[in-house]
């Protein structure tokens, strides 16, 4: 397959389920993306890693490469640590990451992610809960995740969800730097942070 490739499977989504499970009211926190993105507006996110904000200037958001952990990370100790996991596996280093859920019928709009974020970094999805599998496509190829599994797939290219089961899905979403890509990314993103504030 060109657009997916499955990475691992067999994972156990419990501990991350259970870790979040015990923060009450927590997919309620922060709407974000679904008030701001139209796309994505049938999802509910909890942000782990965003955006810095000081680094945008008057650049658009997928411009902008500098990203922290949110204070709401700091709960959920088990996830930052499976990111930073996979970013030493990947040699890598670890960008913009959420946990998603897609409620029962609700779907992802198709859609493509453009920027010069984007265009330098690999998307990955963890399935934490998926009943009947999540089923994604990207271009031409369609595939069915399922709970326990770590896929790498071409956000780059038109992609969408959707949730048929009767019940929500939940997924890990992030973005991982190579490594070796770091240092002159982030020189070019300040050189465009300065130039932004010039125009």
């Amino acid at each position: 397959m060109r657009y997916f490739r499955q990475l691992k499977q067999d994972l156990d989504p419990a501990p991350f389920l259970n870790e979040l499970a015990k923060i009450e009211g927590v997919w309620s926190e922060q709407t974000g993306r679904q008030d701001a993105v139209s796309v994505q507006r049938e999802a509910l996110a909890i942000p782990l890693r965003g955006m810095v904000k000081s680094a945008q200037g008057d650049r658009p958001r997928r411009d902008v490469h500098e990203t922290r952990w949110t204070s709401g990370a700091q709960r959920l100790a088990r996830f930052q640590e499976f990111l930073k996991q996979i970013a030493a596996e990947e040699d890598a280093v670890v960008g913009r990451a959420k946990i998603v859920c897609l409620p029962a019928g609700r779907q992802v709009y198709p859609h493509k992610d453009r920027g010069e974020y984007y265009k330098v970094r690999n998307r990955y999805h963890f399935v934490l809960k998926s009943r009947l599998g999540s089923w994604l496509k990207a271009g031409d190829e369609e595939v069915r995740m399922q709970e326990g599994e770590l896929w790498w797939f071409d956000n780059k290219a038109v992609h969408e969800a959707k949730n048929d089961a009767d019940e929500e899905r939940i997924h890990l979403i992030f973005d991982l730097l190579p490594r070796h890509l770091e240092t002159e990314v982030l020189r070019r993103s300040r050189k465009a942070k300065a130039a932004s504030l010039k125009a």
